[in-house]
């Protein structure tokens, strides 16, 4: 029977690569987002007809991620593979942000992740499938002030928390942490990656099937990944 995944945050970025290279690999995938336009043309330019659905919903709302985890199972009778993509950067730093904007923030990429565990490990432990959290490099170092650090050493605890919880049922946990890749992550920042060295969404989405595609009984725990010229 062909696998199943659901990818959060999929209809740009590292999220959309992800889909086509899990579909490419003969995966059905379900793709989150938060706009509903940006995932309509995510699933034209997929062409992959049946293979993609698409869910409109919020990865911080406990309902939203409910119901996205319910419509993949039951459009095709199973879960083996779960990416936890969603997430967000604000420009500045904690001391001139929003604290609104700061909260969407943390719950997005603490909150979101520990939702979508929650609600899919009952599939997962039935088809002994896998978990990829996506963090980043400034999950494993601190810079001044720097707030989307702090919600990713958060997810990376939460990848290490999880493959504690489910390591006795054959469940894979794996955390990929990117350095810097040129995406729309960087829109909401304000900017772009400029003249910094940067990888591709394809080259981490290839890492993330790798991650996924390792025979049964093999965990691969975490993989970081800087572009070539990266210091930090």
């Amino acid at each position: 029977m062909e696998p199943v995944a659901l990818i959060t945050g999929g209809s740009t970025g590292i999220g959309a690569a992800t889909a086509r290279a899990l579909i490419k690999q003969g995966h059905r995938v379900a793709v989150t987002g938060r706009d509903a336009d940006r995932l309509a043309a995510f699933a034209t330019s997929a062409g992959a007809g049946d293979r993609l659905l698409t869910l409109a919903g919020d990865a911080s709302d406990e309902e939203h991620v409910a119901s996205a985890v319910r419509r993949t199972v039951d459009s095709w009778g199973r879960l083996d593979t779960v990416v936890a993509n969603a997430g967000f950067s604000l420009p500045g730093t904690l001391e001139d942000q929003d604290p609104g904007e700061m909260r969407a923030m943390v719950l997005t990429n603490v909150l979101g992740p520990a939702l979508l565990v929650r609600e899919t490990l009952p599939h997962l432990r039935e088809s002994r499938g896998r978990i990829v959290i996506v963090g980043s490099v400034a999950g494993v170092r601190n810079t001044p002030g720097n707030l989307y650090s702090v919600t990713k050493w958060a997810a990376h605890a939460l990848a290490e928390n999880t493959r504690l919880l489910v390591a006795k049922d054959g469940v894979g946990v794996t955390l990929v942490a990117p350095g810097v890749v040129d995406t729309p992550f960087w829109d909401r920042r304000g900017g772009t990656p400029g003249e910094a060295p940067a990888m591709s969404a394809e080259q981490i989405a290839d890492v993330i099937v790798f991650a996924v595609g390792q025979p049964e009984g093999v965990d691969i725990n975490q993989l970081t990944m800087r572009p070539t010229g990266q210091a930090n």
